[in-house]
């Protein structure tokens, strides 16, 4: 079990599993955010009681991203339509020596929606 929390605490994720790799997307929200991407099965990812998120959407409107009501720490995204079986949590968010064994994988979001370091 992984855990992973926003800086006040206040927005807690249990993960069933450290991420075997991680994503620094380029594109224009994440470049922004400063996340690291760890995909994962929705059932995979449990939000702990307490804690407020605000979500905000763009583009199309297919993903919310959550972030901490009280510090703004970006938590994780969902898909809108429940049928995707994909989120992603901000490995930021968990303990250094967990991401530290993460594969990093670059992602151009920005023009081609593919890794570059294939």
């Amino acid at each position: 079990m992984i855990e992973a929390s926003c800086h006040c605490g206040a927005v807690r994720l249990e993960i069933d599993a450290a991420p075997a790799e991680v994503t620094d997307c380029n594109c224009s929200i994440c470049r922004r955010y400063g996340v690291l991407w760890a995909y994962y099965a929705p059932r995979q990812v449990r939000r702990m009681p307490g804690g407020r998120t605000d979500i905000y959407m763009w583009d199309d409107r297919s993903l919310e991203f959550h972030r901490c009501a009280v510090c703004g720490c970006v938590t994780h995204w969902a898909a809108v339509d429940p049928a995707r079986d994909r989120m992603g949590v901000n490995a930021r968010l968990m303990d250094p020596a967990v991401l530290a064994r993460a594969r990093l994988r670059r992602l151009d979001g920005a023009v081609t929606e593919r890794y570059v370091d294939e």
